[in-house]
């Protein structure tokens, strides 16, 4: 009998120490974090990292959601992930403080009563530039990337599709949230011009957007808030502003995955994650807005009042939210954003 009770304890203490592997985006999370989570339950927490919703979803698809046990995905691709069967719903009962959510992220449209989500951050896109090559007086405009007459200088393309269609809509005046083929077509033109431009310096990621705009070798990248603000610290030569127009926003989300390997260890880290000290520190961090009533009284207050990181209520109007269209309708954007990237 002893030798059977020294074996399960063998078990349960291997079982203990099994990894969550986490699927994020770069530099999107306080690197001290996973340590003192490991520190406290004795699970070590791996990151792996995407730059955009298309490869994540792509790696998802093609197995990969068996690599990882806890994902996070904007608002946008939650209904797809779901359809696909890729993720698994929570276990509420395992994360007490989604107590510390803020009222307005419950029950949201893209999962009613968060069945499958928590929110992470949220924060809309925009525009990072250099302050030396905007003219005085010269507002920030989305012209400034699809109105080659409005150029300041040499720009990067979100390499995203739905956040950069989106740009391209509201710059055109139309739903960023279109089923009309023809219109998703007249957007996809939009940003095949752009991407045409001798100025144009390609598709990248938020990170490698602001930092191409750090080091000088472009004008402005189109680029969510929180990426920019982190550039703004370390330069006081780049700005951030949404255009006038307005801008996409996007909640950013802590999913399971439905193949996990340690679905427990996944729901043991979203609940730490959602500590108001450990939300407030991460927020501080990656300088994105949190989603956390009980941890934005923690935020450092120069964060609280920046305006780029927490928008005004003025500004919250002109920010609008993308929408799952259903599989038809998404099929006409992956077509359209394939010959927009091959040509």
């Amino acid at each position: 009998m002893r030798l059977i009770a020294l074996l399960f304890a063998v078990l349960v203490a291997a079982r203990a120490a099994d990894p969550v592997n986490v699927y994020m985006y770069s530099e999107y999370i306080d690197p001290s974090i996973p340590g003192e989570f490991e520190k406290k339950t004795g699970i070590p927490v791996r990151i792996s990292t995407y730059e955009s919703q298309e490869e994540m979803v792509a790696k998802l698809m093609a197995g990969g959601s068996g690599q990882y046990d806890l994902l996070v995905a904007s608002d946008v691709v939650v209904t797809q992930l779901v359809t696909l069967k890729l993720v698994a719903k929570l276990d509420q009962s395992k994360i007490p403080n989604a107590k510390n959510l803020w009222d307005r992220f419950r029950d949201p449209l893209y999962d009613k009563g968060n069945v499958y989500t928590l929110p992470y951050f949220w924060g809309p896109l925009g525009i990072i530039y250099r302050k030396d090559k905007l003219p005085a007086g010269k507002v920030v405009s989305w012209k400034l990337i699809f109105d080659e007459s409005a150029s300041i200088g040499p720009f990067v393309l979100m390499d995203e599709m739905r956040s950069m269609m989106g740009c391209a809509a509201i710059a055109l005046g139309k739903d960023v949230n279109s089923k009309d083929k023809d219109e998703i077509k007249t957007i996809g033109q939009t940003v095949l011009k752009a991407k045409q431009r001798k100025d144009c310096l390609g598709f990248d990621g938020g990170v490698g957007g602001k930092n191409k705009v750090l080091a000088g070798q472009a004008a402005l990248a189109v680029v969510y808030n929180g990426d920019a603000v982190k550039a703004m610290s370390e330069s006081a030569d780049v700005a951030f502003a949404v255009p006038v127009e307005g801008a996409p926003c996007a909640v950013d989300n802590l999913l399971v995955t439905s193949k996990a390997k340690n679905p427990a260890g996944a729901h043991a880290f979203i609940d730490f994650l959602m500590d108001a000290k450990i939300g407030a520190r991460n927020a501080d961090f990656t300088q994105y807005a949190t989603p956390y009533q009980a941890s934005l009284a923690l935020v450092k207050a120069e964060n609280r009042a920046n305006a780029a990181i927490y928008p005004s209520d003025e500004a919250m109007k002109k920010l609008v939210s993308l929408l799952d269209l259903g599989s038809d309708t998404n099929r006409i954007y992956d077509e359209v954003w394939t010959a927009v990237k091959s040509r």
